[in-house]
């Protein structure tokens, strides 16, 4: 029966064909490239949402299996992180995620506190010199990734820190802390999230956050104005005038105090602060900020509270309560004089007289002898003489020869930072072997740094191969080197990679500085070689599971020079030595084989930073490029 009514059925259509045909026989016909195209964009267009569901089981796997990381802090990063790549797709998910992730963060955040307090008595206990380091920050980092999202969830967190903060105010002994008024713990990160925020182009939001806390001189509060008014400087004064009105009614405010303000005014984003032993805090987030060209009205409002805090009647030693003591006003007076007789000259008496009161306190080294926290970023380089003539003087006045190498250091490791040759000459006269060593290392990398900012790749190379540098140090220069001539000579690029692959060979195998030299080199070579770059992140991925600290985040390279006169550190960013940027290449040029080698991590925290890199690659628009690991 079916077969009978599916036979006349048949004859229809069969008749009716041949009209549709001729019908549709007068329409042009499409081109048969239009048709490739669309079909094509469906292709594309379903190979993407395949890639989205892939990337959205990874995050949702890695989310559930960071409830049983043994680390608790890498359990908050990770859950932080994971919401933040679900934000697009899966708000409400997201949202749990940062809850979960904020207790997880406060619950870390409280343990290390502990653990520091127990460590501070037991040096108390012990005797001797006490070193204080400030606690992991990992409710910050939650907080920068939800300040981001959703504005009224930021402020929940922040209303949870300002209790915390109060109780552990309550708690604590009250200390004075030498960086001035040194930021609360609430206060530090809502400016730290605002700052985070202010760099990423969200300035109102940026100044929501950051105005209740804008009330008090420490180096977080001046160095955002100071990023502020990059952005606009017509808010960043009036907020600096505001901060300058509070110092003047502040009893409590200080010489540190007014070195602070003085950072906004001349010396953007290099704070000095001074202590009462003569001692001395730099902290420079940028190198070489020029002095802003402040209206007549702020500037006129700086100098007159600075006189009247400076000027101040002084206490006797012993009941003198300020930061910096008698030693250390002195020297904030002597930094900040050449500021006032060259823009407040009818203050400039006042304060020398005060600074004549001061003498009899203060030792005589830091009286007659350049200290380079009192000059940095105020007197310019050869202003009177040359500086080899003043480094004489002082030569002529030693007494021994370790202060004749101090000497040579000192005046060596600022030519370096210029790419003075001289450096190494003055290096070289330094009697002290080991001496002479360490600030040659610390000078040949300040030289390198120096060359990678003038994009100076020959130099670079140079100093890679014949420097006094460390291994770490050599690969980084050797890879900034090669990164630079990626596109002119790509040739000598892959060359220079080749030395910083034989360098990195030369390090133990358990030593987690081999597996971040095999992944930058990787990283690099993704641009020049794609074959090789699989082949040296396979070798990286061996490496990286022969070490236990090995993160694949956060990499820095740094030098470190400490002597009886000084103690300095460089550091330089090295975003190549970690899994970002290589699992980003790996990911657009084969999904699933970069899964099966994130999988491969036998640790928890490298497995997880390639696999967010590898979700988040996909997930993220194609001009969207903000870091995975914030």
């Amino acid at each position: 029966m079916a077969h009978r009514l599916l036979l006349p059925t048949l004859l229809v259509l069969l008749s009716i064909t041949p009209l549709v045909i001729a019908q549709n026989s007068e329409k042009k016909s499409p081109p048969a490239k239009s048709i490739k195209t669309v079909a094509k964009s469906e292709e594309s267009e379903a190979v993407a949402a395949q890639r989205t569901i892939v990337a959205i089981s990874l995050l949702t796997a890695l989310a559930d299996e960071a409830r049983s990381f043994k680390d608790q802090a890498l359990r908050a990063r990770v859950e932080a992180r994971a919401a933040d790549a679900f934000w697009e797709t899966d708000p409400d998910k997201a949202r749990t995620l940062f809850r979960r992730a904020w207790d997880e963060a406060e619950s870390a955040d409280t343990e290390a506190v502990r653990k520091q307090a127990e460590q501070m008595r037991q040096q108390e206990g012990a005797g001797g010199p006490m070193v204080r380091r400030r606690p992991r920050d990992l409710r910050s980092e939650v907080l920068r990734l939800v300040a981001k999202r959703d504005k009224a969830l930021a402020e929940e967190f922040l209303g949870k820190l300002s209790e915390a903060d109060e109780r552990e105010r309550k708690e604590a002994t009250a200390t004075r802390n030498r960086d001035s008024e040194e930021a609360s713990i609430s206060t530090a990160k809502r400016i730290l999230l605002a700052r985070r925020l202010l760099d990423d182009g969200e300035i109102e939001r940026a100044m929501e956050f950051a105005a209740p806390v804008l009330d008090s001189v420490s180096r977080y509060s001046i160095n955002f104005l100071s990023a502020l008014r990059e952005k606009n400087a017509a808010a960043a004064d009036q907020a600096f005038l505001s901060l300058v009105a509070r110092a003047g009614r502040d009893p409590a405010a200080d010489a540190n105090t007014v070195s602070g303000l003085s950072s906004y005014a001349f010396t953007p984003f290099l704070y000095v602060v001074f202590s009462s032993d003569g001692g001395s805090s730099v902290s420079q987030e940028r190198r070489d900020s020029p002095a802003p060209d402040l209206p007549l009205r702020v500037r006129t409002a700086f100098f007159r509270v600075a006189s009247e805090i400076l000027l101040r009647p002084l206490l006797p030693p012993d009941q003198d309560p300020t930061t910096s003591g008698r030693t250390g006003k002195y020297l904030v007076l002597k930094r900040l004089l050449p500021l006032f007789e060259q823009h407040a000259p009818e203050q400039a008496p006042l304060l020398k007289t005060q600074m004549s009161a001061l003498q009899s306190d203060v030792p005589n080294n830091l009286r007659t002898g350049e200290n380079h926290a009192v000059n940095r970023g105020i007197v310019p380089n050869d202003v009177t003489s040359d500086p080899l003539e003043r480094m004489q003087e002082r030569l002529d006045r030693a007494r021994t020869s370790g202060e004749r190498d101090g000497i040579y250091a000192d005046y060596a490791i600022p030519l370096a930072r210029k790419g003075d040759p001289k450096a190494r000459e003055l290096v070289d006269k330094i009697e002290n072997a080991e001496f002479r060593k360490s600030v040659q290392g610390y000078v040949d990398f300040e030289a390198a740094q120096r060359a990678i900012e003038k994009k100076d790749a020959v130099t670079a190379a140079r100093l890679a191969k014949s420097g006094e540098l460390t291994s770490p140090q050599r690969i980084w220069t050797y890879v900034r080197a090669a990164r630079l001539l990626l596109k002119s000579d790509q040739t000598r690029a892959v060359e220079l990679l080749d030395e910083a692959a034989a360098e990195t060979r030369r390090i133990s195998g358990a030593n987690p500085d081999r597996a971040k030299g095999l992944v930058a080199i990787a990283t690099v070579l993704s641009e020049a070689d794609r074959v090789r770059s699989w082949e040296m992140t396979a070798e990286a991925l061996k490496a990286a599971n022969a070490s236990e600290g090995f993160t694949g985040e956060d990499s820095t390279v740094s030098a470190s020079l400490q002597s009886a006169q000084m103690a300095l550190v460089t550091n330089a960013p090295a975003a190549d030595f970690d899994l970002l940027g290589l699992f980003r290449f790996l990911a657009k040029d084969d999904l699933n084989r970069s899964i099966e080698i994130a999988k491969g991590f036998t640790g928890e925290a490298p497995r997880a930073t390639a696999t967010l890199a590898i979700a988040r690659t996909v997930l993220e628009k194609p001009s969207t490029e903000s870091p995975i690991l914030e």
